[in-house]
């Protein structure tokens, strides 16, 4: 079996660490556990946590016993962000959000086995600390020096909101808590994104000056998109791991729409497929780009992951009977109301008229644009093509009693919506 650290620099996912050397033998000796920690500072993970959360799998798949930490505590204040002051949640919104997220990650790790996975909460151990304890134990050992040059302090530091005591503070929580999981459980590896390489520090530091031991830190680079445009965005906002904050339909063509000079790096980082796997998707990119065999790839392997594979399946199926290659009656409503949520819409009613509704929705430009289309074979209603001037939309033409699927020519789609209020009519209440 290939070096667990070599597989991980294989897939771009070493970058910044403590002794390697150290670090290489202590892993070859046995199981060491390890740690990454996950704040809830939101009702969901995003797709960047994705790249922590398979890391730790990757060391656990190599025999290492990983421990998830969902920040109960943490959570609460929140790691200090480059600009302003973040908003602290209520203690029952960030213990809802604990939950949910456990939810996410739990499918993702193995919790049975040898090297079974355990979830902790730092709320554990720090609900029942006093401020003086956590002054005199913890406190003693942090020097203001070294915590003010932390990248993220330094510039609050110099500008005009500044940065709070309780914010300045968490490099001391998350510091605590690797030596905690130390004492309770042996762990001698915290791993992370980048942006966290000076929590992870503090931590390293605090289980040696306090228990006399040397434990290691690596991190993962930050994944950028080569275009230099931000990883995980779209027009629409954050990619959640939540289904109902980003849909699976969603979700899968994000992956789908890759550019081709990020999808091999993305399957490097978001997928257990082999070296040989990925340099035969590697190849295809640069055989037959039009076919996006790489994206095809990369979206289904990462939506199974996250979504299970019959979600995934799903969205297959919606994609290919959007464009007439499966029934479209056979998509529950979930998933076909999130396939043509991005598609131009017209509201319509029972007995309108195709033509109209064709123009309606921009498919085509006038409804005299819409007659000949209708005329030349080139419109269709749900896959069927209008073949008279005067059709029809027919209550029977609903898919799931509400919408209905327009077509010109192969690839131009909007939907009908009989729930969508008439333009110049104003929303319907309730």
């Amino acid at each position: 079996m290939t070096d667990v650290l070599d597989e991980l620099a294989w897939r771009g996912l070493l970058s910044q660490h403590t002794d390697l050397d150290a670090l290489r033998a202590d892993l070859a000796a046995g199981p060491v556990p390890l740690y990454c920690g996950f704040d809830p500072t939101a009702p969901s993970l995003h797709i960047g946590n994705l790249v922590q959360i398979l890391t730790v799998r990757r060391l656990q798949d190599a025999g290492h016993r990983p421990f998830a930490l969902v920040g109960g505590a943490t959570g609460l204040i929140g790691d200090p962000k480059m600009a302003g002051e973040r908003t602290l949640n209520a203690p029952d919104v960030v213990a809802g959000w604990v939950e949910r997220i456990r939810a996410q990650i739990a499918p993702l790790l193995r919790f049975d086995g040898p090297n079974a996975a355990t979830m902790v909460n730092n709320l554990d151990w720090t609900a029942g600390l006093s401020a003086i304890d956590f002054l005199r134990d913890v406190g003693k050992h942090y020097r203001l020096g070294t915590m003010l040059a932390k990248d993220t302090v330094a510039r609050r530091l110099h500008s005009e909101q500044g940065i709070s005591f309780t914010e300045f503070s968490y490099q001391i929580l998350q510091g605590m808590d690797f030596l905690e999981l130390n004492r309770r459980h042996g762990v001698r590896l915290q791993t992370g994104g980048n942006d966290q390489w000076g929590n992870l520090l503090s931590g390293v530091e605090l289980v040696r000056k306090v228990e006399g031991r040397a434990v290691h830190a690596l991190t993962t680079p930050l994944i950028t998109k080569a275009d230099g445009t931000k990883f995980g965005k779209t027009e629409t906002g954050t990619v959640w791991l939540d289904p109902e904050l980003t849909t699976p339909y969603a979700f899968f063509q994000f992956w789908l729409n890759a550019d081709d000079a990020d999808v091999v790096r993305y399957l490097k980082v978001f997928t257990f497929r082999s070296r040989e796997e990925i340099a035969d998707l590697e190849a295809a990119v640069q055989a037959r780009p039009a076919a996006r065999e790489a994206q095809r790839a990369l979206a289904h392997d990462v939506t199974s992951l996250v979504h299970g594979t019959a979600a995934a399946d799903a969205v297959v199926a919606a994609s290919q009977a959007l464009f007439g290659r499966g029934s479209l009656a056979d998509l529950d409503p979930s998933t076909f109301a999130a396939a043509v949520s991005e598609l131009p819409t017209a509201p319509g009613r029972p007995g309108d008229l195709v033509v109209d509704l064709l123009a309606a929705s921009g498919v085509v430009a006038s409804k005299g644009a819409a007659r000949r289309a209708v005329a030349e074979g080139g419109a269709s209603l749900n896959n069927v093509r209008v073949s008279a001037e005067d059709a029809t939309l027919g209550a029977d033409d609903l898919l799931h009693g509400r919408w209905a699927l327009l077509r010109r020519g192969k690839r131009t789609l909007a939907v009908v919506d009989t729930h969508a209020a008439p333009a110049g009519a104003a929303p319907a209440g309730g």
